[in-house]
């Protein structure tokens, strides 16, 4: 099966994802030309050769008009989703103010095929779900600030067109640095992960880190839930190329997204099974702790119903897990459920192929997945 993983040590954004994927190719400057034909209003893409850290990668910019929407800006990805840091001249920063109906107007126009611009579209309608249960408001209200910016909107075709162009089977992506402090934005100062970034990463298995600022960005964050298939560390594979997107900072860990293409088994994979019994919880106590093992990064949770001692029933609690997860599993179940010991298998599972493809219907568009039958 080919498999592209992703490696988000040092958080994501739209730039570097893109950028990681453009160093797969051997092509990458006839792929620039075809996104600079695309006909994003206003916008150039330009990739430079960029080493972080003694490794030579790739930085891909958006250009507005000749220019870096945030020239001055001082964040850790050159994304324009954020500004960090106290010195930063207020001025510089400018805000678009682009509501969802101007982000599908700009996407119609575009020289894309149907299923590249579905994709955007479903990009944005994450955003905007996010923002909206954030904010409190319709999501036919909300304003775009950051990703709504013209070099957002380049980051996140770029990335939809290259993974169309790449066609990976299979996208797996590790667990997520998202870096730490707090951001400056347009609605003012955030904690890390920013409450919308927070809301886009639920249920994905994330991490933060000493390194002061946001590492993984709305967009970023957006683009990683849509593409991934799974959460976890690097599988078994065969490795063919490597590609790396530089952010604009430098820090002690090479700034980088790392983009792994290569063969994966198709139907084989290692899978942790952790499980325990309990007789005395009630269901609502049972089902917030399943919750809670889906939080922490399983990947599948479920109970059973059994008989214990003195014919008392209770509950068989299941969860399986990628070995990456089993930490932080062992400890949410001691947290959040009565049992006093838990016991582990180490299984194979077996999976088929599948895909999500986003078909018409006569009430919208929908997303299916489709499983690829051996």
């Amino acid at each position: 099966m080919r498999t592209l993983y992703l490696e988000c040590k040092m958080g994501a954004a739209g730039d570097m994802l893109a950028a990681s994927l453009l160093d797969l190719f051997e092509n990458k400057q006839e792929l620039v030309a075809k996104l600079n034909d695309i006909g994003i209003p206003k916008v150039e893409y330009v990739l430079e050769e960029s080493t972080k850290c003694g490794i030579v990668g790739r930085h891909l910019s958006a250009l507005i008009e000749g220019e870096e929407e945030h020239a001055e800006d001082a964040s850790d990805h050159e994304s324009g989703h954020s500004i960090k840091g106290a010195n930063v001249n207020e001025g510089s920063y400018h805000h678009a103010q682009h509501t969802l109906y101007d982000i599908e107007e700009i996407i119609e126009n575009l020289r894309l095929s149907k299923e590249t611009k579905s994709d955007i579209r479903e990009i944005y309608q994450l955003l905007a779900e996010a923002e909206s249960k954030v904010h409190g408001q319709p999501v036919s209200e909300i304003h775009f600030h950051e990703v709504g910016e013209l070099d957002a909107i380049a980051d996140i075709v770029a990335v939809c067109c290259l993974m169309h162009e790449l066609d990976p089977d299979k996208v797996l992506v590790s667990p997520v640095n998202v870096g730490g402090g707090s951001v400056k934005t347009a609605h003012g100062i955030l904690p890390v992960p920013a409450p919308a970034t927070a809301e886009l990463l639920k249920e994905i298995p994330i991490y933060s880190s000493d390194n002061t600022g946001e590492l993984c960005t709305p967009t970023g964050a957006a683009l990683l839930k849509y593409f991934a298939f799974e959460f976890s560390s690097q599988p078994v594979m065969r490795v063919n190329k490597i590609g790396y997107g530089m952010g604009k900072k430098d820090f002690a860990q090479a700034n980088c997204v790392r983009a792994i293409l290569g063969e994966t088994s198709e139907e084989l994979e290692r899978i942790i099974e952790l499980s325990c019994n309990i007789d005395d919880m009630t269901p609502e106590e049972v089902a917030f702790a399943t919750e809670r093992l889906f939080e922490a990064g399983a990947v599948e949770a479920y109970t059973i119903s059994i008989g214990m001692k003195k014919n008392r029933p209770g509950v068989l609690l299941v969860c399986m897990c990628h070995e990456d997860s089993r930490d932080a599993i062992v400890k949410t179940i001691f947290n959040h459920t009565t049992t006093i010991g838990i016991r582990e298998n180490l299984c194979n599972r077996f999976v088929l192929s599948r895909e999500v493809k986003t078909v018409d219907t006569p009430y919208g568009q929908v997303r299916v997945k489709k499983i690829l039958r051996i």
